[in-house]
């Protein structure tokens, strides 16, 4: 079923623009939603604002969308600068995954109230604002390191077609990367969004009891996806 899912969304990308864009939009969901190394970064956002308190839901997506922004900006980075070195595309060996899966650990951690990290504190602090807003993009920035080869590993496919028609639909091409960027990061965004809804409809504070009990169960989520991250390299 998935590898008909794929191969259908391949022949996409060769249709009509229309249909190409789509496509590359689907690809981008999928590429979140059926990675074990993406979909780590769900219960990571929930927890992240579910522990910011009581929010507007335009933060929640602002949040949300930060977070995912700087997953997007680092795997370019990691991208490009491989690329220059001659590496395998988004290759960063097992290091990225050590560290990765060391910030996996901290922020669940930080989750159960176990690890205290500054940059996450929220409630009373008068700069919640701003802390809130630079911990969502850091996170992601952190978060994209390790996430480079899964995700060239389902852009592989995109990237074929981006490079061969590059040179003469540069638009075209630049566009079809921007829609598989706006379909990853909106699962993300989605989820983050979605928690501050429920809070709200729930009439949830961070002290509440289910509120709490969310974060915790997030914070395990996150612990769960670092040791995940560390079985890459052993197996």
């Amino acid at each position: 079923m998935i590898v008909e899912l794929f191969t259908w969304l391949s022949g996409t990308l060769t249709q009509s623009p229309e249909i190409a864009l789509f496509g590359a939009f689907i690809w981008g969901v999928l590429s979140v939603a059926l990675s074990p190394c993406h979909i780590a970064c769900i219960p990571l956002i929930v927890g992240f604002i579910d522990g910011q308190g009581t929010i507007s839901t335009l933060r929640a997506f602002v949040l949300s969308s930060l977070f995912g922004f700087g997953i997007l900006i680092t795997i370019g980075i990691i991208g490009l600068i491989t690329g220059l070195m001659g590496r395998m595309i988004g290759d960063i060996d097992g290091y990225g995954n050590y560290f990765v899966a060391v910030i996996f650990f901290a922020v669940g951690l930080n989750l159960l109230d176990i690890l205290p990290l500054p940059f996450m504190e929220g409630g009373t602090n008068p700069n919640f604002q701003r802390k809130g807003i630079f911990a969502a993009f850091i996170l992601g920035l952190l978060f994209g390191i390790a996430l480079g080869p899964c995700t060239f590993a389902y852009m592989a496919t995109m990237l074929g077609v981006v490079f061969n028609i590059a040179s003469t639909k540069i638009v075209f091409a630049v566009s079809l990367l921007l829609a598989y960027g706006i379909g990853h990061c909106a699962v993300i965004v989605f989820a983050g969004t979605f928690t501050e809804v429920v809070q709200h409809y729930l009439h949830w504070s961070e002290k509440s009891k289910g509120a709490l009990i969310l974060k915790k169960i997030c914070g395990v989520l996150v612990i769960m996806g670092g040791i995940y991250m560390i079985g890459l390299n052993i197996i």
